[in-house]
């Protein structure tokens, strides 16, 4: 790429990142610390001062800790078996494992509420074993609401980690191993000293997404009605946002401690990173666990998957059921509410929003990310790490506050006023899909540029080819995986994104799905049925999108969720 032509994209990017990303941000953190024109600690120092907002913080805090360490326990494990042994059904394990993505943890809420409520599927269970008396049935979820929040988390976000993990392990040079293992140092002892530091980048960045992910989760929070968490306590802000600036210093919290662990992470990736697989290396080859250790292995990839597809189970059973009520299963079933969920005056025009948001955010991303992507692998700009790290960014930062930013900075009054999502929200639904998806596309398309030989580019520019034109005619039929792959995910996640939908779409007619099935589900009778029903037809969608990328990407599936 001429460097005239990168210089221009990379101000044409800057900008574009300027005006609808830091902006927002800016205005933000501007709202937190200024007060009617004066620079003030006050509202700041009540957020901690409160005792509201402070165990809004705390519990936030302890959620983001809790969902980390679940999500470790359940994916090492598993990642260390799938990239070091075989075992009999390996192959349709290792994706079944990846099942928990294909459904928002606020929607698997409802399949939760409904096996653990204090007249679900458990306590008819217990109560038919004697265990429980039907008059006085444990109400779980309303004596454990943080447990409740927490483990739907991990069972949402484990295969993230899972993903990071596999990927590193299988980049360790198995020749460092077998050294350990020549001079004496084997079994755990040689996991703990040689394997698990050499994974730690992999180890690090799952566990800083995890965090940010269940630290700022919005929606499952709301769908167990925890009300003391800080992202609920900004959503609910929103309502005296023109006359408290509370809702603004709770957000710059939140963003201080998100970029926190953002930047720990990379600094912590950029201090352990090590060289493996030279030239001519090779992974190390998976051994075959015979007899009972085989099984066993195979029994803990099963069992992870049972635990990970109860929301799911809960969701299908409640789409299908005419009346579920202090019964293990319904005692009616019906397929109407698939009809009914699609015929509703909600859903529809929901539907028909989220795929226009998602394409137009879709089409946004690839024309974006394959700019950045080109910039940062293929030219010789000076500061073009500098945009890279600019396009990871919006990983780090949470989608509350990007929603939250956007809303800002749409006050009456303020420049971009004619863009307040109270009237109109469609314009800042598009940039919210887009920029929150965009490391995806620029790491997908990345990994392609950097798997294709820059010589092919070259020979067809001493060939008389002009260089953007050698990228069309070259490159972008090589990388096509990479770019459909970034693509889809980009779709179907914008598809079912949570925060941002829930806070800027404020008026029915521009509600997009997961803004619908939140409505949906607080109303009484069928609410919960019909949202059940629309939830797996999003579970439907997602999972072909998800199953596409992985056939496309394989481990390097994996790459797409690096911090």
């Amino acid at each position: 790429m001429r460097n005239a032509r990168a210089h221009l994209f990379f101000v044409l990017m800057l900008l574009f990142f300027g005006v609808f990303f830091l902006w927002p941000l800016a205005q933000t953190v501007w709202g937190g610390f200024v007060h009617q024109g004066r620079p003030t600690l006050v509202f700041l120092a009540e957020v901690f001062r409160h005792p509201i907002y402070r165990e809004g913080l705390l519990n936030s805090f302890g959620l983001a800790v809790i969902t980390t360490l679940l999500v470790a326990a359940l994916s090492l494990p598993l990642a260390l078996l799938a990239v070091r042994f075989d075992f009999p059904g390996k192959a349709a394990l290792t994706g079944l494992v990846l099942a928990p993505m294909i459904l928002p943890p606020f929607v698997g809420a409802i399949g939760i509420r409904q096996i653990l409520g204090p007249y679900g599927a458990l306590n008819a269970l217990l109560v038919k074993a004697g265990l429980m008396t039907a008059t006085a049935p444990v109400d779980w979820l309303g004596a454990g609401q943080f447990w409740a929040v927490a483990v739907t988390e991990a069972l949402h976000l484990y295969p993230v980690f899972y993903l990071n993990v596999t990927a590193a392990l299988a980049n360790i040079d198995p020749a460092m191993e077998e050294a350990a293992q020549n001079l004496g140092c084997s079994g755990w002892r040689r996991f703990r000293r040689i394997t698990l530091p050499l994974a730690m980048p992999g180890v690090f960045a799952g566990s800083a997404i995890v965090f940010i992910w269940s630290f700022t989760e919005l929606g499952t929070p709301l769908m167990f009605d925890y009300t003391r968490v800080t992202a609920v306590q900004i959503f609910d802000g929103l309502k005296d946002i023109g006359g408290s600036p509370i809702p603004y210093a709770l957000t710059v919290v939140m963003l201080t401690a998100s970029v926190a662990v953002y930047a720990l992470s990379r600094w912590t990736l950029g201090r352990k990173s090590y060289a493996m697989l030279g030239k001519g290396g090779q992974g190390a080859q998976a051994r075959v666990l015979p007899g009972f250790r085989g099984l066993l292995a195979t029994l803990a990839f099963l069992l992870v998957f049972l635990l990970a597809v109860l929301p799911h189970i809960g969701v299908i059973l409640g789409s299908v059921s005419q009346a579920w009520y202090r019964t293990a299963l319904p005692s009616l079933w019906t397929l109407d509410h698939y009809g009914n969920a699609l015929g509703h005056s909600l859903t529809l025009p929901s539907i028909r929003n989220s795929l226009v948001f998602s394409a137009l955010a879709m089409g946004l991303d690839l024309v974006l990310g394959l700019a950045i992507a080109v910039i940062v692998v293929r030219s010789t700009l000076r500061w073009r790490g500098v945009l890279d790290s600019v396009a990871m960014l919006p990983l780090a930062v949470p989608g509350i506050v990007v929603a939250f930013g956007y809303i800002a900075m749409c006050q009456p009054g303020r420049l971009l006023a004619s863009l307040n999502p109270a009237d109109n929200p469609t314009a800042l639904l598009i940039m919210a899909y887009a920029i929150r998806r965009l490391p995806y596309v620029v790491r997908s398309i990345a990994a392609g540029l950097q798997q294709t030989s820059v010589t092919l580019e070259e020979a067809a520019q001493n060939l008389g080819c002009p260089p953007a034109r050698a990228v069309v005619r070259i490159t972008l039929p090589l990388i096509a995986a990479n770019i459909i792959a970034g693509g889809l995910l980009a779709f179907s996640f914008a598809m079912l994104e949570v925060s941002d939908s829930l806070m800027l779409a404020q008026k029915q007619m521009y509600f997009p799905i997961t803004k619908a099935l939140y409505e949906l589900s607080q109303i009484l009778g069928e609410g919960r049925y019909l949202a059940s029903a629309l939830g797996v037809w999003a579970m439907a969608f997602l999972l072909l999108t998800i199953l596409g990328a992985n056939r496309l990407l394989g481990r390097r599936l994996g790459a797409i969720f690096r911090m």
